[in-house]
This record gives C-alpha cells, structure tokens and sequence, in this order.
C-alpha cells in the first residue's frame, strides 16, 4: 500500500481576492485585510504582510552550532535564536542577508554556504518565510559591529549540535527558526558523515 504522505508537497492556491487594504502600517511590517471569495462564499483575513528573512545555522570545526539569545519582548523572555535578520531591500538574495547577519550578529564569516531549509514562520497570521543556510568555514569578521537596543546585550553560545536537538526536543529552546535549523542540519550531517566534525 502506497503511504499518502510520502510525497506531500504544499500547493499553491490563488482564490480571487475581492478587495486587499493595509489596515497598519508600523516601523517595520504592516497589516493587509484582504475580503476573499472561497469555496461557496467570502472569507476575510487579516495578517502581516512580511518581507522575509535569513537564518544562518553557523557550525564550527568540532561539531558546534552558534547560538545568540536575545530578548524578545512580545514573549517576554531572551529566547536562544539562530543568527537571523530580515531582507531588508526588495528582491534582495536570502543568502547575502545570511552572510550580513552572521557578520553583523556574530562578528563572523564564513568559506561553506549550503541552502538548508526554508519555512513559513506562522503562516495563519502572517507570510513570513525564513531561507536557513548552513555556514561552515568560519572565522572573524575583519571589523566588529555595533549594536543598539535588544541587540547590544546579546548573547553568544557555542552549543554541540546534537546538544542543541536535545534542548529542541526537551522544549527548553522553543524558537521555532532556531528548532527547524538545528534539526534539519542534524538530519543533513548526520546524512553524510559529517555531524562528528562540524561540517
């Protein structure tokens, strides 16, 4: 018996959207309402409108996962992350903003870039997807970057990566881009030998 899920795929599905309006426009992101027609009648959403963003899963020599914490003030909490940053200009490549934010996050570059994953964020509530990228080859940055606000207390961590997977799965680390980078690069270097001796 063939199993149904084994090649489930997301699918594109474009309903008429009757009317769109930004309802909020805020420092960073806004909110779209839009009044759609779906199935026998009209439904309407309201969500962020989000330009995307990149996540970086650095591993160092000996197997290492680069974690920051930070804090987040709609959870309360200075939740562990991945280096992660937005696409700050329209149609911008995912993995500069990758290479920027590991450069302005963590004061580091690196030689090995692997597209890893991508994922929706939330998408119930908002369009945000994250490209996630593996970086290997790491060294310092040649200058150091200032930080402002959340960002000037932050936080680094070298965390062995099946470490990390465990604190995932234990629910002690319970950023959402943070869970799906480490474990989908657990599965990649794991996959190929590599997971003993970083990447």
């Amino acid at each position: 018996m063939t199993d149904p899920t084994a090649a489930a795929r997301d699918e594109p599905f474009d309903p008429e959207v009757l009317a769109s309006a930004e309802v909020y426009r805020g420092a960073v992101w806004g909110i779209l309402e839009d009044r759609i027609r779906y199935g026998d009648g009209e439904i309407v959403r309201q969500y962020i409108d989000h330009s995307g963003a990149a996540a970086v899963v650095a591993m160092d020599e000996d197997g290492r996962v680069l974690l920051i914490q930070q804090y987040r003030h709609p959870i309360r909490q200075r939740d562990w992350e991945l280096p992660a940053g937005l696409l700050d200009v329209v149609g911008e490549d995912p993995m500069d903003a990758a290479r920027r934010e590991l450069a302005e996050e963590a004061d580091l570059v690196a030689t090995g870039w692997e597209p890893l994953v991508s994922t929706y964020t939330t998408p119930g509530s908002n369009s945000e997807i994250v490209h996630i990228y593996l970086a290997t080859g790491l060294s310092p940055a040649g200058e150091t970057f200032a930080r402002t606000d959340e960002e000037a207390d932050i936080r680094l961590a070298w965390v062995p990566l099946h470490e990390a997977a465990d604190g995932v799965l234990a629910g002690r680390l319970r950023n959402g881009i943070l869970a799906v980078g480490v474990l989908a690069a657990e599965r990649r270097l794991s996959s190929t030998g590599r997971q003993s001796r970083g990447a």
